[in-house]
């Protein structure tokens, strides 16, 4: 077992509290196999709703199942149960801050890509901005109550171990 923290940064313009807008929010990462080594050509996705078997281990269900392609060897990831997203505050605005952890079992995450649907608020006026979209890697809009403009640019991520 292995504990992964994923930590972003991003550049915040006027906004806070950057998270996940759904609870079945679909996670993109890369995953290379503990065993051989080998990176899965494509990003997977993984949502902390539904749940896979699991064929032997521990635990009977992981929130992302997969036999690599090179060795054959079965892996597996959950979400921690006591971890939720820690949405990335202004506060945190260009470093990286702890975001989320995953337990993961003969497998290792090595990307996330930021796509789909977020959520965040407007730092001054606490507008709620419940369809950001980062499938560019950035996000722009406009901030009627305090007419200002908002946005997240320059995200990046790094996984540690927990």
């Amino acid at each position: 077992m292995v504990l992964l923290l994923l930590s972003i940064k991003a550049d915040l313009e006027n906004v806070t509290d950057v998270e996940p807008a759904t609870d079945d929010f679909e996670f993109f990462f890369k995953v290379v196999c503990n065993n051989c080594h080998e990176e899965h050509p494509k990003l997977i996705s993984l949502n902390r709703i539904e749940e896979r078997d699991v064929t032997r281990g521990k635990n009977n269900t992981a929130h992302f199942v997969w036999r690599c392609g090179m060795c054959r060897r079965e892996s597996s990831a959950r979400f921690e149960p006591a971890s939720t997203v820690i949405p990335y505050s202004a506060d945190a605005n260009g470093q990286f801050a702890s975001f989320l952890t995953i337990d993961c079992r003969g497998l290792e995450f090595i990307g996330f890509d930021p796509r789909g649907t977020w959520k965040c608020k407007g730092v001054e006026s606490g507008t709620v901005f419940d369809e950001v979209d980062l499938t560019d890697g950035e996000w722009v809009d406009y901030d009627e109550k305090t007419k200002e403009p908002v946005g997240i640019t320059n995200i990046e991520s790094k996984w540690t171990k927990a």
